[in-house]
């Protein structure tokens, strides 16, 4: 049950929490150095994590409810990143040297939404097995 359209949401999450940290940076500093998701470990750990439960959470496509599990709390990951970001931001000046953004900081909110539309996806499969179960 691969080819389902969850599937493809998960795989588009995964494919942005592993792939595009590399290509998109996170911010430039005052010197002009961009800094990449791999440059901080704890960002960098996050990412990975988020990828890894996309990943995991396609291959439960048996068990429905433990994949909506997976999705929700790679959400929250995903929002707890965000909001370290929007943390790292708004904080006093000179704790992080934070010169000009990048798009780097807009991978949580891509990854949330194709978790959101996984979640629906797979909402939406429950809610059919439900109704053919009541049938027989």
């Amino acid at each position: 049950m691969l080819q389902r359209i969850q599937s493809v949401y998960l795989f588009l999450a995964a494919l942005v929490s592993l792939g595009l940290i590399f290509v998109f940076y996170l911010w430039e500093n005052s010197i002009g150095e961009t800094v990449y998701a791999e440059d901080e470990l704890m960002v960098f750990i996050m990412f990975l994590l988020s990828g890894a439960l996309s990943l995991i959470s396609i291959f439960m496509f048996r068990n429905r409810k433990l994949q909506f599990v997976l999705g929700r709390l790679n959400i929250i990951l995903n929002f707890f990143l965000l909001g370290l970001f929007v943390y790292w931001l708004l904080n006093v000046p000179g704790e992080k040297d934070i010169s000009e953004k990048g798009i780097g900081m807009l991978l949580p909110v891509i990854s949330i939404v194709f978790l959101v539309l996984a979640n629906k996806a797979i909402k939406k499969d429950e809610d059919l097995v439900k109704s053919v179960d009541r049938l027989r």
